[in-house]
């Protein structure tokens, strides 16, 4: 089997999306507060995000003879982002803290296969690991930003 260590990052990456996309839109739907009206729109272009990346992710483990999980039962269980049930009680700054973890998680995750990729000389591949961090890396500075800290991508 080619790509044995990026096709297996591949589709923790899909497991992970597919998580963090509802997390995104679970805080669309229970959003209340101060800055509403220009952050609830804003959760509908980060799911657009999250689901282009899982689209590219997806099909380049197609191309590699790779299977996507691609049920809901495969997703929670292989997803290492947690549920968060959805309740009216979180602040918006709360929910941001949430995104903060997760998506310094899904950054790493794409150091991973940016790594794994490289050993292996999935060259093409790790081309889209880099883009993604890069991606996700920007996000997490805004995340930050709106929370009032640094990145912190050092910590």
């Amino acid at each position: 089997m080619k790509y044995p260590q990026t096709k297996e990052v591949l589709n923790q990456l899909v497991a992970d999306l597919s998580q963090l996309s509802m997390v995104v839109h679970q805080t669309h739907w229970y959003m209340r507060g101060t800055n509403f009206l220009k952050l609830h729109p804003l959760m509908d272009e980060w799911q657009e995000d999250l689901d282009a990346q899982l689209d590219v992710i997806s099909e380049r483990l197609i191309a590699l003879d790779g299977s996507p999980y691609s049920t809901l039962t495969e997703m929670a269980d292989h997803t290492k982002i947690p549920d968060e049930p959805g309740t009216w009680d979180k602040s918006t700054p709360e929910r941001f803290e949430i995104f903060s973890k997760d998506y310094r998680y899904l950054a790493d995750l794409y150091q991973k296969g940016i790594e794994v990729s490289d050993d292996e000389k999935d060259f093409s591949t790790q081309d889209i690991f880099i883009g993604f961090k890069t991606e996700t890396e920007k996000r997490l500075w805004m995340i930050q930003a709106e929370l009032g800290k640094a990145p912190e991508r050092d910590a």
